[in-house]
């Protein structure tokens, strides 16, 4: 015999001859190859490599234990049969980047042992509960186990939860370890005002590790039936997905074949050549507004539609190019850009200098007749010249903007060309104090940063050039530190300004953790404003809005975040904000905040999750507008983690408008490592709720295997 195939049998008592029987009574046990085998009797029958256990049998393989009053074993094939087994079964699996074990057991009335990791069961039941009373298990009339392929498929199966059937299925295939595989997926249903009752039914293909599809019908009582499909690829150079539904006949509206799409698709060429498209677009205007139960989704305005390419053979250069339009949902619609050719470069030259290169080609096109269009061209270079180190620092910059307009249409006068040259120059320079200090019996480090930032761009008349992509930045500590207060490329501001801030911090010196940070700043105007945006008044004064912010972890489970932008010259305050978040542990967070704009909104928000007792969490969200007087978004949730499964309910309820309210009930059981019935609202609650955490993580999507 192999020294592989070492058989050992150890008992109080072996009688028998060797080679041909032996029968060992009392605490035997066999091993055999990393096998083992107890009983109260054991009869090894060497000449056919067979062993028959009788009395408080226990078979151990690996991780595998099953046990049970009687076994027969053929050793050399791994094969043979246990009468009314219970068996528990663990693996080790990784998933989302962590290590993990999944444990399945349950009893039979037989396992037949058909090799190393196969097993057949019959009048089964399966669990990732608990084997001593399991609240779910699925219980099949036949069960194959296969841990080499990591499937299972059951035959007759019903899935009993807390000892009522809940899903019948009459053959299934599932992951033993959350892997993906094809099959039917578990429903998942709701219901909201838009779609009544919603059931989808979704069909998962599991094509090839690298790609798959899902195919989704779905009934809307409300609306009707409609059929959606995803399909996936990844390989080394490329990934992409492409997305449909399509509603035949919408019940509510009368409308025919309403539709929504998109194709998102990157690829790699190699030697540092990348491309992308971005597709997107639904039949109508009011499609995710009448279907989606998500106030993200409700709520587009725009769908973008894109080609792109980027060139970046070395480190300090890169090039692009682009073709852009949108399906405008509401609103104005943007230029297309047809195309966009870009350049930058940034390079040090002259031992310490710093090069800048911006360059920018695009034809712009506009949907709208009569709108202006043309093509423009941007060349930006700069030279910046860092000096000093990290206690102090200055970096004066000196740039030329170069910008030539070819218009479609002429303008009056009879010009279809404009050129713009505007030299930049900027000093940023900053100063950093350090100082020793405590705070609440904790070692800490003050910092006190000093900065100003000067920034001077001569005047040059730009009323008549047109406007394809140019805004207001918002007024923020990092507008405040730009060169330019207009994004895009069709206005450059006029500024003779500097900007004056200060930042103190304080950082614990044991870990690091930012507990205070204080800022203030203000801009001054030497110069009036005299480059505007058509239709919006020039600055007035000689100085901006002071900006403020306080913030930080005030304590080891507190967080806080403030802050405030004040008008000096009418006194009062443009915008105020305050947000506070306390969370003492997992699953435990309160949120508040409140936002004012002046003349715009004054919104108060309300978030939490927080264990309620006996394995209940609470989850809900409150967004209130309190200039308008109604609500803009409410949550209310329940959880239970019942160890092995856990149970979720929210009710949500949004507005995208004064007068457009959607309501959606969620309702989900999810069997751990198994599946979910129902509609999951987990995207919803962890975009409303900050700082929310799923109380069962890691955990099986809400589909067979779907990862």
């Amino acid at each position: 015999m192999s020294a592989q195939h070492v058989t050992v049998v150890e008992a109080d008592r072996i009688d028998g001859q060797q080679d041909v029987e032996l029968v060992a009574d009392g605490n035997a046990v066999l091993t055999r190859d990393g096998a083992t085998l107890r009983a109260d009797r054991i009869i090894y029958r060497e000449v056919f490599d067979e062993v028959e256990a009788q009395g408080n049998v226990r078979l151990e393989r690996g991780a595998d234990v099953i046990a049970g009053p009687r076994a027969r074993v053929r050793l050399d094939e791994q094969s043979g049969e246990i009468d009314t087994p219970a068996y528990v079964f663990e693996r080790e699996v990784m998933r989302g980047g962590m290590s993990r074990r999944v444990t399945g057991s349950g009893n039979a009335s037989v396992v037949q042992l058909e090799g190393e990791n196969q097993y057949r069961l019959e009048d089964a039941t399966w669990s990732t509960c608990q084997p001593a009373d399991p609240d779910w298990y699925l219980r099949a009339g036949e069960l194959e186990l296969d841990y080499d392929r990591e499937i299972g498929v059951a035959r007759s199966g019903t899935v009993v939860f807390k000892d009522m059937p809940i899903f019948y299925m009459p053959w299934i295939e599932f992951p033993l370890v959350a892997r993906r595989k094809s099959g039917f997926l578990t429903p998942t249903f709701g219901t909201s005002n838009k779609t009544g009752v919603d059931l989808t039914l979704p069909y998962y293909w599991n094509i090839a590790p690298n790609y798959d599809a899902t195919i989704a019908p779905r009934y809307m009582s409300r609306r009707g039936l409609q059929l959606g499909g995803e399909y996936r690829y990844l390989t080394d150079d490329m990934n992409g997905a492409w997305r449909a539904e399509w509603l035949s006949n919408d019940s509510v509206t009368g409308q025919r074949n309403r539709a929504a799409g998109s194709i998102t698709h990157t690829q790699s060429f190699g030697g540092g050549l990348t491309g992308a498209v971005d597709l997107n677009g639904v039949s109508d205007i009011l499609y995710f507004e009448d279907l989606s139960s998500s106030l993200a989704v409700a709520s587009q305005t725009t769908l973008v539609r894109q080609a792109s390419l980027s060139y970046a053979p070395g480190d300090w250069w890169s090039a692009g190019a682009l073709l852009q339009s949108h399906q405008t949902l509401s609103g104005s619609a943007p230029y297309r850009r047809l195309p966009q050719l870009t350049l930058v470069g940034n390079r040090e030259v002259l031992g310490g200098g710093v090069l800048d290169l911006s360059a920018e080609y695009v034809h712009f096109a506009h949907p709208l007749a009569g709108s202006a269009e043309g093509s423009r061209a941007t060349l930006y270079p700069s030279l910046a010249w860092p000096m000093g180190g990290t206690a102090l620092s200055v970096t004066p910059k000196l740039g030329m903007h170069y910008t030539r307009y070819a218009l479609d249409t002429p303008l009056a006068g009879g010009r279809d060309s404009i050129t713009r040259a505007l030299p930049i120059f900027s000093l940023d320079s900053s100063v950093v104090f350090e100082r020793d200090t405590a705070w609440g019996g904790r070692d800490m480090v003050q910092t006190l940063e000093p900065r100003l930032y000067y920034v001077n761009v001569p005047y040059r008349r730009q009323d008549d050039i047109p406007n394809f992509d140019s805004g207001l930045y918002d007024f923020n500590f990092t507008q405040i530190f730009s060169e330019n207060i207009f994004s895009g490329g069709d206005r450059v501001s006029n500024a003779n300004q500097i900007t004056a801030a200060v930042t103190s911090r304080l950082i614990d010196t044991d870990t690091g953790v930012e507990r205070l940070r204080a800022v203030l700043g203000q801009r001054y105007y030497f110069t009036d404003q005299r480059v505007t945006l058509p239709g919006v008044p020039a600055r007035t004064g000689r100085r901006a809005d002071i900006l403020a912010s306080l913030g930080g972890r005030i304590s080891q489970h507190t967080t806080v975040d403030t802050g405030w932008q004040y008008n000096p010259r009418d006194r009062i305050t443009e915008r105020f904000n305050f947000d506070i978040r306390f969370q003492p542990g997992f699953a435990k967070v309160v949120n508040a905040g409140f936002r004012y704009t002046r003349d715009v909104l004054r919104d108060l928000d309300l978030s939490a999750q927080w264990p309620l007792g006996g394995r209940w969490y609470g989850v809900a969200r409150y967004n209130r507008s309190l200039r308008d007087h109604r609500v803009t978004e409410a949550l209310a949730g329940l959880e239970y983690d019942g160890g092995c499964w856990v149970f979720r309910t929210a009710f949500h309820r949004f507005a995208t408008t004064n007068d457009d309210v959607t309501q959606a009930l969620f309702l989900q059981l999810e069997l751990n490592d198994l599946a979910s019935v129902g509609s999951s609202p987990l995207d919803l609650l962890r975009r409303t709720v900050g700082g929310y955490g799923t109380i069962n993580q890691p955990v099986a999507d809400p589909v067979f295997g779907r990862e």
